[in-house]
């Protein structure tokens, strides 16, 4: 199996540009099949996962291309609403899939969803959501089937903002009788992202961003030529590898709003953080600074970098306090990272680090995605050679890091 060797200890300096956010695309890519008009989504990196939901579009019959980096998808052929179990598995994602498919056939059929193991993650939301609009919900022996004799607007409220349930109820309703209200949405970047594309193959949503959400059905949508939002969590980890290495670097492609509690934290490690337009130029301060963290939904600090910054406090003068509070087992990589010399302890969803002065390379595993882009942080700061293994998690959601931190001036290949 593939793994990262990194001598650490270097500095990273220099520019990089911040790739399209996966998750922003995996629902695109599911909005796509919502016509049979061509499709051109732009700038898509060949990432694991959405090589996964690629392959579960061919499987359902949509013709999927790649032209450099721009992905064209084709639904007209589409003709298929069951996702095999072999391919939901790979992917959290291929929940999407559900809104899509009752959307364009009246079924859809799925196994649970897969991807990191980091947490229960139950869909109760998005199964909730869609009865409400009138799908008949059906689980037999780990297989949902969905059918309905039509889709009909109506006021959905969620327990918890779900950004995935949002944006399946979004799918479905998009093609829905009448107005469908979705109440505690989802208010990520991404949800906003999508509303933007579905109106831009001529749907009606207004309110993605805010707690309410308002989808007017139409009756058919054409095809679109999008290019999705930069990914967040990319960039933040680049920005925290470099407060990690005392470096100094400058990525472009970003939206410096869609991160600002993570360039907030970042300061409090006293980072200076400059702001131009799309840049976002980052320089470590001469001593990290201790601080503390809760992670919550959109626009509070996010759960997909928390791992990141448990390896930086690992480093960092003080004793800082994390707590975890969206997904209940997302500690694993504290394990990974105590072998490498940190000193964190957990207790229940709250990890408390003792920052040391350098950790020490070590050869540790990736168990999940953003582990292993924690395990990467801590490995560029290391004295020494880190080897992580299983990083097929990582590529799930990296576009070739071994590149991208060489450029910065990492001592990192893949083996």
């Amino acid at each position: 199996m593939a793994k990262y060797i990194i001598r650490g200890g270097k500095k990273l300096e220099g520019k990089i540009e911040a790739e399209s956010a996966k998750n922003a695309v995996l629902p695109l890519l599911a909005a796509a099949c919502l016509t049979d008009e061509e499709v051109i989504i732009k700038n898509c990196p060949p990432i694991l996962d959405v090589v996964s939901m690629v392959n579960i579009l061919k499987e359902l019959g949509v013709k999927v291309r790649y032209e450099g980096k721009n992905l064209i998808v084709d639904a007209s052929s589409m003709h298929s609403y069951s996702i095999p179990y072999s391919l939901s598995k790979e992917l959290r994602s291929s929940v999407f899939m559900l809104g899509a498919l009752i959307s364009r056939f009246k079924s859809a059929e799925a196994s649970y969803p897969g991807g990191c193991d980091i947490g229960l993650r139950p869909i109760d939301l998005h199964l909730a959501g869609l009865k409400q609009m009138g799908v008949r919900v059906g689980e037999f022996g780990g297989e949902i089937v969905c059918k309905a004799d039509k889709l009909t607007g109506g006021d959905i409220y969620f327990d918890f903002p779900s950004v995935g349930a949002t944006e399946n109820i979004m799918l479905a309703a998009v093609l829905a009788e009448g107005r469908t209200v979705i109440h505690n949405a989802a208010k990520e970047p991404e949800v906003e992202d999508l509303q933007q594309f579905i109106n831009s193959m001529g749907g009606k949503v207004s309110g993605a961003g805010s707690s309410v959400i308002t989808v007017d059905g139409v009756k058919r949508l054409h095809g679109t030529e999008y290019k999705p939002i930069f990914d967040r969590i990319e960039a933040g980890t680049y920005l925290v590898a470099a407060a990690a290495t005392g470096g100094n670097i400058e990525i472009s492609n970003c939206n410096p709003e869609k991160i600002s509690a993570l360039l907030h934290k970042l300061c409090e490690n006293t980072c200076k953080i400059t702001l131009n337009n799309d840049i976002i130029y980052l320089k470590s301060g001469s001593v990290r600074k201790s601080f503390n963290i809760e992670t919550l939904p959109y626009p509070g600090f996010p759960t997909d970098m928390q791992a990141q910054m448990v390896a930086l406090a690992a480093v960092s003068n003080g004793i800082s306090v994390i707590r975890e509070n969206i997904f209940e087992t997302r500690f694993r990589h504290v394990r990974e990272l105590n072998r490498m010399g940190a000193n964190i302890v957990v207790k229940d969803r709250v990890a408390i680090v003792s920052g040391v002065k350098e950790l020490s390379g070590a050869k540790v595993t990736a168990h999940d995605l953003r582990g292993g882009a924690a395990l990467i942080v801590a490995g560029l700061n290391a004295r020494g050679v880190t080897v992580i293994d299983d990083i097929r998690h990582v590529e799930r959601g990296y576009y070739k890091p071994e590149e991208k931190f060489r450029m910065l001036g990492a001592d990192f290949e893949k083996l």
